[in-house]
């Protein structure tokens, strides 16, 4: 018997089977494992995407970091002791020869330089990349400062030189005695002191005459080094020509070894005015006559000390001076000297540059 039409419907599946309407869906994970699939889509995608976003930031960084400097020029920058690297970053950057702070920052710290960065006054050259410039703080390749130091000045006359030099610091040490410091060229970074370089002249000196002493020719007629020095400072006093060192040297080892008394005039000049060098005039006949220590006219063998500081030249001549029998030399009106065996032939040079000294006073 049949209901009159109250009974619910039922409907069809696919397979021909009826279910009622409301029935429960059978295959509720479908949805599930769509969310699954995008979310393993975008688990695997997302450290893809951020390591192509970490390897394009560092190809740009990188690219910064080697490339050409902004500044047209060399530029000079400062770095004291005690920086740490974000404030070298910074003076850089004021100094106009990066382009980012941040990323020299970036390169010293994958470099794993923080450490080696050292202080010094640098000359950071035009166009100068920032992986040059991390190169040139590592090396300390700081501006080298010189003083040249010529042959033959007094120690009194050094000391101005080096109190006068704007980048040495610090104050000026006691002069030293005469002829200990070697007259040479020094090399200095800035925030060196005036004491250090004045103690590295003569701590050369000492060495230098150290190792010519030791290969000094036999029968020298001088016991010790130090007459030795003082031998070599008239020598460099006597010729401003090279060349004539090691003769002008020989002819006093000879007249030491007659004995002759030395007669060097510049040996007078520094019994007259000490350690300020020059006399500024030519010596007077009182002056030759006048009894000092250092007039070689009146007294026999050596003065008692040097009267300049000799260069390497003037002590290796002393130390090993050529074999010849010249005893006089006088000046030959070229800037250097005429050299003689005997008085006759000395006292010809000597009326010869007389008679050139009368021409060029006219």
């Amino acid at each position: 018997m049949t209901d009159g039409g109250n009974t619910p419907a039922a409907s069809e599946n696919e397979s021909g089977t009826s279910r009622p309407e409301n029935a429960t869906d059978p295959r509720p994970g479908k949805p599930r494992r769509r969310l699954f699939r995008a979310l393993l889509v975008v688990a695997i995608c997302l450290p893809l995407v951020g390591a192509l976003l970490a390897s394009a930031v560092f190809l740009y960084g990188k690219y910064r970091f080697e490339a050409a400097g902004p500044h047209d020029d060399a530029r000079i920058v400062m770095l004291e002791p005690g920086l740490g690297v974000r404030a070298i970053a910074t003076r850089l950057d004021k100094a106009g020869v990066i382009s980012d702070p941040l990323i020299f920052l970036a390169g010293v710290r994958l470099s794993h330089a923080e450490s080696d960065l050292k202080a010094g006054e640098y000359e950071i050259p035009a166009h100068a990349s920032m992986v040059s410039i991390l190169r040139i703080l590592r090396e300390g390749r700081s501006i080298l400062h010189r003083l040249t130091i010529p042959e033959g000045l007094t120690s009194e006359q050094i000391m101005l030189l080096v109190e006068a030099h704007p980048v040495l610091a610090g104050d000026m040490p006691a002069v030293p005695p005469e002829g200990s410091l070697l007259p040479e060229t020094y090399s200095f970074t800035r925030g060196a002191t005036r004491k250090e370089i004045v103690s590295q002249m003569s701590a050369a000196a000492s060495a230098l005459l150290v190792e010519l002493w030791e290969k000094r020719a036999k029968n020298l007629p001088f016991d010790t080094p130090e007459e030795a020095l003082t031998l070599a400072s008239i020598v460099e006093k006597e010729t401003g020509v090279a060349s004539e060192r090691p003769r002008v040297a020989a002819v006093f080892v000879n007249r030491l070894n007659k004995p002759m008394r030395l007669q060097s005039d510049p040996t007078i000049i520094y019994g007259l005015v000490g350690g300020r060098g020059a006399l500024g005039r030519p010596i007077r006949r009182s002056e030759l006559d006048r009894l000092t220590p250092y007039n070689t006219y009146l007294v026999d063998g050596l003065p008692p000390g040097p009267i300049c500081n000799p260069g390497r030249a003037s002590l290796e001549a002393v130390l090993n001076p050529p074999d010849t029998d010249e005893l006089y030399f006088v000046a030959d009106g070229t800037g250097g000297h005429a050299f003689s065996r005997t008085l006759a032939e000395h006292q010809q040079r000597v009326r010869e540059w007389r008679k050139i000294e009368r021409q060029r006073a006219r």
